[in-house]
Order: structure tokens, then sequence, then C-alpha cells
């Protein structure tokens, strides 16, 4: 069939007008790609054949709340290779075996793998400054040392169980270390290099470099000087006591910042391989549940006190040393009983009958309200991972024995921090705070500020005047009862015992006691509150002798750290036989020798020198406090010389 020319050409020039609007198509793709996708092509295409050496960021350090640092970073390079440029792979693992420690055959397997970046570990990890720059003297082709670091704790084992550690890749795995990872860790960097598509690097290509950013600095509650007396402490503890555990917390009660908290056993963060994994995986502190013991009438007193149950002054109890509670005979821990005594005296003396009176004065409802109210039977929210609940009886298990048991601590189950947010509850007007030991975030790169953590009030428990009530009985506790040895001379502190038995294989153990104290000071405005509970001490197991000193060591330099000025309006300690009262030094100054000899009463011993008539100086100066029976020494001068002296 024969076309005509009309439809030839109508055909051709649909020909032209397609390949015409096909090729202005493919002008206007190529006009978009270049001018307005080009950019974002020619990235793509870079990143495509650009290879990144990775450049570890540092970690954000650890402060204590005087900026002391607890952790930080030390640099320690690791190495890589990139095979595809290395000329001579068998020279390269040869040259490279010694300086990183491990075999030829090892490193010549990771220097052969097909990928375009291979870590040379583990002896090419973490390595030291020097190692580092052995192997960048090699100048081996294809061998890159990059900077890495790793974590340092410049006191060893201090706050070992706060702090935590971090795993070889710089990640935190206990502790706060753990628990704020993601705000540590900071953001990593690089050296990027254009390689073609076997890996080789481009020629005229130039490295690029993003420099890492450190992680924010975690500034905490604790101060350093007053964990180190707690640690000295523990460790001085542990020694003579042999004890299976021993936990210490000091907080202030005003605000819930925890101060310092240890525990022992403990292990150093930087080798916490050496040690068993339960003594660096449990922080006692928050983590060990017991039965309080004494310190837990602290609770029912101050129920009791809130819910006007008892006068203290006024108000008398017979001990008989014990009393029938459904069926059970509840013991006085002095046999024969403390006879008629003020409710005072029942706190003075730890008087297991008293309390269960108030107990039951209180009734179940009132007492066990209360014991949640200051925090028992659940977790006080501190900032640390694994913290524990506690165990209490629900109220439809309480019987008359339960209820009985529970006012002198017995029969329930607490962990060492909440027992000291409630005692502080009691005792700093009547407010539960939350504890936690992160005090404010810190961008190191400007000094800035980020975040400043608040004290984080839970709720009011207590009254004001029920809470002075409290703090008058426990620093009568201290100066007259069963705390005594953590009195300290011009302190007004204020405390309470616990003797606990252990509960082993399901029923209590004759033998076994956790001992504890609690103090605070001072009495009548607390600025620390510490507390030490020693699991299983050999020997004697009573709380007012074993716990009560150690409170008292850790309390009285605490004190002197956190400036707290010395009171004069103390309760006069009670001394008993065999105890060496304190008396307070004359001043001695312009007396004549004859005179002070006259007036001393044999409370002090003189030593004197020089060859006057009268008292030029003496130490200790006046107003010091003393041991009854301590020298003083004076020296004796003209009365000319008064005016010199200073």
């Amino acid at each position: 069939m024969k076309v005509s020319n009309v439809t030839v050409r109508r055909r051709l020039f649909s020909i032209i007008l397609l390949a015409g609007i096909a090729f202005a198509a493919l002008i206007g793709r190529l006009a978009y790609v270049q001018l307005w996708q080009g950019e974002e092509l020619s990235e793509k295409a870079e990143d495509s054949w650009r290879r990144n050496i990775p450049y570890v960021a540092k970690r954000g350090e650890i402060w204590d709340r005087n900026g002391v640092q607890l952790a930080y970073n030390v640099s320690s390079p690791t190495v890589w290779a990139i095979p595809v440029q290395v000329k001579d792979k068998e020279a390269a693992a040869k040259a490279l075996a010694v300086p990183l420690g491990m075999t030829e055959e090892k490193l010549l397997e990771k220097i052969k793998t097909k990928k375009m970046l291979v870590q040379l570990g583990p002896g090419g990890r973490k390595i030291t400054l020097e190692k580092a720059a052995e192997i960048k003297a090699l100048q081996l082709p294809g061998i890159i040392v990059a900077e890495d670091n790793k974590r340092f704790y410049p006191y060893g084992s201090l706050g070992a169980h706060v702090l935590g550690f971090t795993g070889i890749d710089n990640q935190g795995l206990t502790g706060i270390e753990s628990k704020y990872n993601k705000e540590l860790s900071g953001i990593p960097g690089n050296i990027s290099f254009l390689s073609d598509a076997a890996g080789r690097q481009m020629p005229n290509s130039t490295d690029v470099y993003v420099e890492p950013k450190e992680g924010l600095t975690m500034q905490l509650t604790l101060d350093k000087n007053i964990q180190s007396i707690m640690e000295r402490e523990l460790d001085l503890a542990m020694t003579q006591l042999q004890a299976d555990n021993i936990i210490a917390i000091a907080m202030n009660p005003n605000t819930g910042e925890v101060l310092g908290m240890a525990s022992r056993p403990t292990y150093e963060p930087a080798n916490y391989k050496e040690v068993p994994q339960e003594v660096y995986n449990r922080n006692l502190p928050i983590w060990m549940t017991y039965e309080p013991g004494s310190t837990f009438k602290i609770i029912t007193l101050a129920a009791a006190l809130e819910e006007k149950k008892v006068n203290l002054k006024h108000e008398h109890f017979f001990d008989p040393g014990a009393v029938e509670i459904g069926g059970a005979r509840l013991r006085c821990w002095k046999k024969g009983g403390h006879g008629s005594q003020t409710f005072l005296e029942v706190v003075e003396n730890s008087c297991n009958p008293g309390f269960v009176a108030l107990g039951n004065r209180l009734g179940k409802e009132k007492l066990f309200q209360y014991i949640k109210d200051f925090g028992f039977g659940q977790k006080t929210g501190i900032d640390i991972n694994g913290e524990e609940n506690g165990i209490l009886f629900k109220l439809s298990q309480v019987g008359p024995v339960e209820l009985a048991t529970t006012a002198f601590g017995q029969g329930v189950s607490v962990t060492p921090i909440q027992q000291v947010a409630a005692v502080s509850a009691a005792i700093n007007g009547g407010t539960l705070y939350k504890p936690y030991v992160v005090k404010s975030w810190i961008n190191r790169e400007t000094g800035e500020t980020v975040q400043e953590v608040e004290p984080e009030p839970v709720r009011t428990v207590v009254s004001e005047e029920t809470s002075k009530q409290v703090r008058e009985a426990l620093e009568s506790v201290v100066a007259k009862g069963t705390g005594r040895n953590a009195f300290i001379d011009g302190y007004r502190v204020g405390g309470k015992t616990g003797t606990a038995q252990k509960v082993v294989g399901g029923r209590y153990s004759p033998n076994e006691h956790i001992v504890s104290f609690i103090g605070f000071a001072p009495a009548d405005d607390p600025q620390i509150v510490v507390y030490v509970a020693v699991d299983n001490p050999q020997g004697i197991q009573f709380g007012g002798l074993v716990a009560a000193p150690i409170v008292r060591n850790i309390m009285e330099d605490s004190l002197e750290i956190l400036e707290v000025p010395k009171r004069k309006d103390q309760i006069e300690r009670q001394y008993r036989y065999g105890e060496t009262p304190m008396v307070t030094v004359p001043n001695l100054i312009g007396k004549s020798a004859m005179d002070i000899y006259e007036d001393m009463n044999m409370n002090l011993y003189l030593a004197s020198a020089g060859s006057g008539k009268v008292v030029v100086r003496q130490a200790p100066a006046a107003g010091e406090r003393v041991e009854r029976g301590s020298v003083i020494r004076i020296y004796l001068g003209d009365e000319d010389d008064l005016s010199a002296s200073p």
C-alpha cells in the first residue's frame, strides 16, 4: 500500500516534535539537577567516596560539690589500619607485633581483611602516649594512630559505688557513669579522606577534621573531704571489727543532698575485674534491705508526738523487762527492765516495751500510715541505679504482735537511704526530701551551668513542733542514753542506736546482728545527718558501742569541714564509771602560781616554765575543753610581761 507524501510529512513532523520535547525535557532535567540538586548530589557523591577515622569524644568529667575532679579522661590513642593502603602487609604486621603485643598472624589477618577500616585490637586499643609515638615513628602507610581516651579515677576507690565505672568503649556500666551515660558521652568526631572504589586515597584530596565535642561535666553533691573521712573510718572499722560489710551515708537533712556514701567491701573502678561481681554491682547503701532495729523507733516517736499520744517529760511508763503481746513475750534489752521512767527516758534507754506501748496507742492504721508517709516500702527515687523498695507488712496481715514489733523496728525491711531520708524528715522541721547526688551540669567549653538541680520536697510528714521535740529527745539520747559514744564536746549532737538480729535461714540468728547508729548535728539546727550500719561485727554487737563511735568520728571532722560553729549550750553528758569527763580550761593569765594551785581542785594538772611570779601565757587557751586530768602548760613571768603577751 502506497503512503502519501502528506502522511509521511505528518509522521516526520510528529517524530521531530516528540524528539524536540524529549530533548527539551532532558535539558530541563539537566538544568534542574545541575542548578538545584547539584550541591546535594555532590555531597552525596563525596560521602560515598569519603572514609572516616573515628575520634572518640572526651567523656564529661565528674566533680565533687567544690569542683574537685573525681573522674576525668586521659589520652589513650587507638591504632587503625586502612587495609588497601598498607603496601607491604607482612612487613607492617611484623613491625607492629612487638609494640602492640600481638602475634604477626593475628595482625596480618586483620590487615588483610576486605574492610575499608579495621581496628588493630586488642593490643592497639587505648595505648599509652609513649607507645603511640613509637608506632607513629614507624611511618607505616595505611596505619593510623587516632585520638582516643579512657577514664581515670585519681582517688582510687573513693566513692567507687557512687561513681561506678566505664567499659572499653567509654560507656558507663555502673553507678552514675551508667545512669547519666548519655549526658556524659559527648559527640564523637573524625578525620575523613576521599578514596576510590578500592579504598585508595584519591590524589590531591584533602583530609577533613570534625572535632569531637566533650560531654557535659557532672557536679555532684558529694564533698570529697567528707567522703574521704567516711572511707577512712570504714577502713579502720573493717580492720578492727572484721564485719561482713559496713555501710555509711552522710546527707544534708534540709535538702536531700548526699554529702558522702560508701560501703565495704569496695573496689577501684579502674580495676573492677579484680573483685567479685557482687562487690561492684551492689551499692549497699541503696540496695541492701534488712530490719533496722531501734533506729526505726524515731518514726514511732515522731508519729506518737504528732498524734499527741504521749508527753515525754511528764508521763511515766513502768518497764518490767518484758511484755506479753498476742502470746509472744517481747523483751527489753536490759534484763529486769528499766522500772519506772518518763517516756523521755524510754527514748534515752531505747526501751522496747515503752515503744510497744506507743505503737498500741497509735494503732496499726495510724502507725503504718506514718511509716509510709516517711517513705518506707517504696523507693526514695535517688538518682542512682539499683535502689530497692524494702518490705512492709500488708495492713491486713498486721496483728497485735506485728504492730508491737514494728513499733521498735523488727519485722520490717528497709534500706539505709530510706532511713536517712526518713530521719532527716523527722528532724528538719517535718519535710521528706528526695535524696540526690547530682548537683548540676556544666558545659566545659563555655563554662556555662546548663542545669542546676534543686531540692525536691516530697511531702510534709510532721509539724515543726513535733520535729523540735524529736530533736530534743534524740539529743538527750546522745547526752544521757544509749548514744553517749556519739557525744562530741562543743557540738549539740542527736542520734539513735540500733541493734537488729539478722534473719538466717528464715530464723533470727542469736549470734549475728546488724548494729547501727544515726546521728545529726547541731541538734538545734541540723546541717548533717550520718548513718552507719555494721553487718555482723566480731565481738560486741551493740549499736551504741560499735556504730556510734564511727558516726562520732565522721561527724566531728565533717562539722569542721562544713564550718559549723560549736555550741556552748549543749546538754551535759552523763558520765559512767570509768569514763573521763570533759572540763573547761580556766583563764590563768595574770594569776600567781599559788593562786592557781589553790583553785585547780585537781581537775587539771600544771606544768610550769619560767621564773616569774605570774602566768603570762598558757596552753591550751582559756575556754577550751579537755579531759579531766589533762596537763595545762603555764609560762611564768613578771607583771610587766603581761602587756607584751598575745
